[in-house]
């Protein structure tokens, strides 16, 4: 599993097309474009599956569950489509952890939220890369 994060608009999508020669042989998931989280992946001929705009998902499911379910709900995906798909999984998420803490109580959970599934990421994944202004730094 390989995370990348960065700030808004810096070039996730576009570094993660460059870096593994995208051309269209895998599955692309976005929050940013309305797709729903797969449970279960349906793989169709692609050993690469990218899964953009995490902060999105867990907002959305912050409103269904508490922030300790929801975690650990994500924590179960995945394992899941860790152990259960033998593919490369990217996850793409920006970092909304930084700046000015929300006034706001559900923006302030939801930076938090966001912040502990990170952790839970990174701790899991193979690989972790950082970009900012379309360049990346390994640091993991």
């Amino acid at each position: 599993m390989h995370f990348i994060t960065g700030g808004a608009y810096n070039g996730k999508a576009k570094w993660v097309k460059n870096f593994y020669q995208l051309d269209g042989k895998c599955q692309w998931f976005s929050a940013y474009k309305g797709d729903a989280l797969p449970v279960k992946l349906s793989l169709q001929n692609s050993d690469i599956v990218v899964f953009e705009g995490i902060e999105y998902w867990l907002k959305k499911e912050m409103f269904k569950s508490e922030i300790d379910h929801v975690r650990k709900e994500w924590m179960q995906f995945i394992n899941g489509w860790n152990s259960s798909y033998n593919v490369n999984i990217i996850l793409i998420g920006t970092d909304i952890t930084k700046g000015i803490v929300p006034l706001n109580d559900t923006d302030r959970q939801w930076r938090d939220l966001t912040g502990w599934v990170y952790q839970d990421i990174v701790r899991n994944a193979n690989r972790v890369d950082t970009i900012w202004y379309g360049l990346n730094q390994r640091l993991k």
